[in-house]
């Protein structure tokens, strides 16, 4: 079984505008049977996409798409579905790109590993989807928002210095020890 995993490294190139450096990513480890919709549900839950009605897409060099024909004014016939396709298509060290949101586009470089791995040792388990098991790199809000309540206009509120934190902790709130 652990002969037909696959090890694929996500970059998230940028989006909403704006290109990121340094890029953030996540190496996943997937089975060659697991489906593009369950690889795109595990990269969107790796870089904390929280609003998900958005369009997503993978691409690929030889103008493959795959995403979710559904989603499409049905317009789109070369769209081939996600939900139904196999990761077992993908070679060593191919590239493709995933797209989610397709109006803020973030762009994400996916390169599959040059060798198989076994789940057992990379993850500790053999998951039933996709899943994370290295990453790096801070991971943009999909709207920019830098807080709760940020509306883009307003300036940085001041850093209370944990004193608005409840003193669950000696170091937290307005009682903490110094």
């Amino acid at each position: 079984m652990s002969r037909t995993w696959l090890s694929i490294r996500v970059d998230l190139i940028g989006g909403g505008g704006r290109d990121l450096w340094p890029r953030p990513g996540r190496i996943f480890a997937a089975s060659r049977r697991h489906t593009f919709a369950q690889f795109a549900t595990a990269i969107d839950d790796a870089f904390a996409r929280w609003d998900r009605s958005h369009l997503h897409q993978f691409e690929f060099s030889d103008d493959r798409r795959i995403g979710r024909p559904d989603w499409e004014d049905g317009d789109d016939t070369e769209l081939l579905d996600g939900r139904t396709l196999t990761l077992s298509t993908l070679r060593p060290d191919e590239q493709f790109l995933y797209t989610f949101d397709l109006g803020d586009n973030w762009v994400h470089l996916c390169t599959v590993g040059e060798r198989r791995i076994d789940p057992d040792e990379q993850v500790g388990i053999e998951p039933d989807c996709p899943v994370p098991y290295w990453g790096w790199g801070s991971l943009p809000d999909q709207y920019g928002r830098r807080w709760d309540g940020d509306d883009g206009a307003t300036p940085l509120p001041p850093d209370p210095g944990l004193t608005d934190l409840p003193p669950l902790l000696p170091w937290w709130g307005s009682n903490r020890r110094r």
